[in-house]
């Protein structure tokens, strides 16, 4: 498959027409958080399955539909789902969704996922700003030629996550009842959860918390020097640090438990943007 500047183009073309008018925020929202896309005003909904040369979700709590209204008066496009490796995604496939969000005129990007806590402070229910990853594995979805329309052949990491978003989440955490960190996400492949001598050596390297999403919209958005936030819901404790075995079904019901809160915090933080 050939991944130009014209085959993004055209799922966004699409968007734009079924939207009638260009976002200024895109969202992605990850394992069991999908209601806040209750909570978008005026939506149109568009079904992954009709946008041409897009993917489909086939996660677990992932509703696979693209959503345009609006949320603290911004027009906002929400992705009620995303796409994981381990799904059988090549990593290039999966630059497909931020660059179209991108190619639809967002100004900022925020993403959200579900993530195990690596880090003996947190517990499920509290929220991690993410202020820096680390990916081991070698794949990235930059993978092949460059798309020059997009950005450069080699990019600086240094402020992927932008500093001046993470600093008004920080701000706007102290009028919420969430308990909200800064912290390091470690990326893992999955599906598998991973075994709690991974999680101690995670640890020991300087994760804070563990997930299988989210970096490589990431990479994809700072290729394009999209600006960008990152929030970690800590639906559970890692491996080997309680005495008990992890289960999607405890990811959504976390999830499920903070969504009030969670909801009104995300709403808050693009009100400000």
């Amino acid at each position: 498959m050939a991944y130009t500047y014209e085959y993004y183009k055209k799922s966004a073309d699409h968007l734009l027409e079924r939207f009638g008018g260009a976002p200024e925020i895109g969202l992605v929202l990850g394992s069991g958080l999908g209601h806040f896309a209750g909570h978008i005003e005026d939506p149109i909904t568009v079904p992954y399955a009709e946008i041409p040369n897009f993917l489909r979700s086939t996660a677990i709590g992932h509703a696979g539909q693209m959503i345009f209204g609006t949320v603290s008066g911004k027009r906002v496009v929400c992705m009620s789902g995303r796409f994981h490796y381990y799904e059988g995604y090549d990593f290039e496939q999966l630059s497909i969704p931020v660059r179209v969000l991108k190619l639809l005129g967002i100004r900022a990007l925020i993403l959200t996922n579900a993530a195990g806590a690596v880090n003996k402070s947190y517990k499920p229910g509290d929220i991690m700003v993410i202020s820096d990853h680390i990916k081991l594995m070698g794949a990235s979805p930059m993978r092949g030629p460059n798309i020059d329309e997009f950005g450069p052949r080699f990019f600086d990491m240094g402020s992927t996550y932008t500093p001046k978003l993470r600093k008004l989440a920080l701000e706007l955490a102290e009028k919420s009842p969430l308990t909200v960190h800064e912290g390091v996400y470690w990326f893992t492949p999955g599906p598998q959860y991973e075994t709690p001598a991974e999680i101690r050596a995670i640890r020991a390297l300087g994760g804070d918390a563990v997930g299988m999403s989210t970096v490589t919209e990431t990479l994809t958005a700072s290729h394009c020097k999209l600006p960008l936030l990152a929030l970690s819901v800590m639906t559970n404790m890692a491996a080997g640090v309680l005495p008990q075995p992890l289960t999607a079904e405890e990811v959504i019901e976390t999830a499920n438990s903070i969504e009030a809160p969670f909801t009104d915090y995300v709403k808050d933080i693009i009100a400000h943007i």
